[in-house]
């Protein structure tokens, strides 16, 4: 009987770890569809200041998260799946970020949907959004491959990022 080193305690997970992420993933796409952010159209009025509702949607999902984000690590003081302690990942305010917020954005602005609501808006049967979900996918790989490519630093040597 052989034994994996590399697998630690810490590395598993709760055996309803995948059930309940896959139920809130479908909570949040029947959300979105409910709440017509899964409609292109939908979005686009909300950007082009025509139609305040989506506001309303955000607002709504800010306090729970707000709501949840505050009072979970008091409550529970431990993630209840994992066991581990809540802790806040914080990433600086770089070039990469702002590149890729900006780029994110106008994708949105362009397109009306953001990456969960797309796949949401498949499951109310616009398949036209498969070209914006195929988009995705491409820049995601544009992405990281550029970032997996060395980059020539001044003295002429390969860096990797």
């Amino acid at each position: 009987m052989s034994t994996d080193v590399g697998v630690t305690q810490e590395h598993e997970q709760h055996p309803l770890f995948l059930p309940i992420v896959f139920v809130g993933g479908l909570l949040f796409g029947v959300g979105l569809a409910v709440s017509n952010m899964a409609q292109p159209e939908v979005v686009l009025s909300f950007l082009q200041f025509a139609d305040f509702g989506l506001l309303f949607v955000m607002f709504g999902a800010a306090v729970v998260t707000g709501i949840v984000f505050f009072g979970a690590p008091r409550v529970l003081g431990s993630a209840p799946l994992t066991g581990k302690p809540y802790e806040r990942r914080l990433k600086e305010l770089d070039r990469n970020v702002v590149v890729g917020g900006g780029i994110f954005g106008v994708g949105w602005g362009l397109s009306g949907i953001c990456p969960g609501a797309a796949y949401a808006s498949l499951g109310i049967g616009n398949y036209a959004i498969l070209w914006g979900i195929v988009g995705m996918f491409v820049g995601a790989y544009v992405q990281g491959y550029w970032r997996s490519t060395p980059v020539a630093s001044s003295t002429g040597t390969a860096k990797a990022d």
